[in-house]
């Protein structure tokens, strides 16, 4: 008889949350569609939720600052973050990972290159810092798909371009540190 208790509370609480329609909790987001595992199409309408950097331009290793908003009381609950050069499809760089609500994903062979949910608390804001790679050939986006909730979520939503400088005038934090000389 305890077996079939035991068994009873197993198959409650693996199935019934689904049968019952609760939300689940380890949603993925696929790393090149950007798209999460749910049978609803992504909205259409302007995505109530900003992505902000730090800085325009970057140079390699460089840190950047990026934050993932909700505008308003919109909230979410998941996301996927990446940086994509323009037209690309393949994340590039890495993400340091200091916000407790988020965690690093591995896609394409490359541990922290996309950053994610760690959990599905209603967020309106996270912070993260980008690690640019030594390997980038053009002007590069934050892309992130943004979860509200099972019925409402955003996919594509970008930051401004960043321009890679290529050059020993910017530090490893990102700013100017440019010498003006004058001959006479």
């Amino acid at each position: 008889m305890r077996k079939h208790s035991c068994l009873a509370f197993l198959f409650c609480g693996i199935f019934l949350p689904g049968i019952l329609g609760f939300p689940q909790t380890n949603t993925s987001i696929d790393c090149d569609s950007l798209l999460p595992n749910y049978e609803v199409e992504p909205q259409t309408s302007a995505p109530p939720y900003i992505i902000a950097v730090s800085f325009d331009n970057f140079e390699p290793g460089n840190e950047v600052q990026v934050t993932l908003e909700a505008l308003g009381d919109a909230g979410f609950k998941g996301f996927n973050l990446q940086a994509r050069e323009i037209d690309g499809d393949v994340p590039v760089g890495t993400f340091k990972i200091t916000d407790p609500n988020t965690k690093g994903l591995e896609c394409h062979n490359m541990t922290n290159s996309a950053v994610s949910n760690a959990n599905s608390d209603v967020k309106q804001k996270v912070t993260t810092t980008w690690i640019a790679p030594h390997d980038v050939r053009g002007e590069l986006q934050f892309i992130a798909t943004v979860v509200q909730n099972l019925e409402n979520f955003w996919v594509g939503i970008q930051s401004k371009t960043l321009t890679p400088t290529h050059s020993e005038s910017v530090n490893a934090t990102g700013k100017s540190k440019r010498k003006v000389c004058f001959s006479v």
